[in-house]
């Protein structure tokens, strides 16, 4: 799974975060980024694989825009259940590990739907092997691998198949 394109998309977005960070359009401030961009790019693009296997095209940038999207909702979504379960006097916990397919194949989209759903909170991913992620879900509304898959995975999947490989 070789991406040429690799380098000169750890090259933009450094470049892009070193604007955005600096907040300036100065031609000292887009020197200085291009050295730093250029620097990290040349020294570290084969440890810097976050973006191998990104999709560039519009339909990859509209799944970021839409993957952001939900991943924000479902993030302030489960944090009010967690706190309504918190404040809960029954404490109302069903926890269990829940077994859940995806159909990613790319590493990079695997690691970001498994970072998803523990940074989401009432669940966190256990366990990765092969098509499964074992998942710790605090209020486990089933234990089907089936729908527990369509409840935790499908949300964050339909992006991240269209963003990566």
């Amino acid at each position: 799974m070789s991406d040429t394109f690799a380098p000169a998309k750890l090259f933009a977005t450094m470049f892009v975060f070193w604007l955005l960070l600096n907040g300036a359009l100065q031609l000292d401030v887009i020197v200085v980024g291009l050295l730093v961009a250029g620097g990290i790019t040349y020294f570290f693009a084969g440890s810097l694989s976050f973006l191998s296997g990104y999709r560039v095209s519009v339909a990859s940038a509209k799944a970021t825009a839409g993957y952001l999207a939900f991943f924000f909702t479902e993030l302030v979504r489960a944090n009010l259940a967690m706190a309504w379960l918190v404040l809960d006097p029954a404490l109302p916990m069903t926890p269990a590990i829940v077994k859940v397919r995806t159909r990613l194949q790319h590493p990079v989209a695997r690691l970001l739907l498994a970072n998803s759903i523990t940074l989401t909170p009432g669940t966190l991913s256990v366990e990765l092997r092969g098509e499964w992620i074992y998942v710790h879900w605090v209020v486990a509304q089933t234990t089907d691998p089936e729908a527990a898959t369509e409840a935790i995975v499908a949300g964050f999947e339909k992006y991240l198949e269209v963003m990566y490989d």
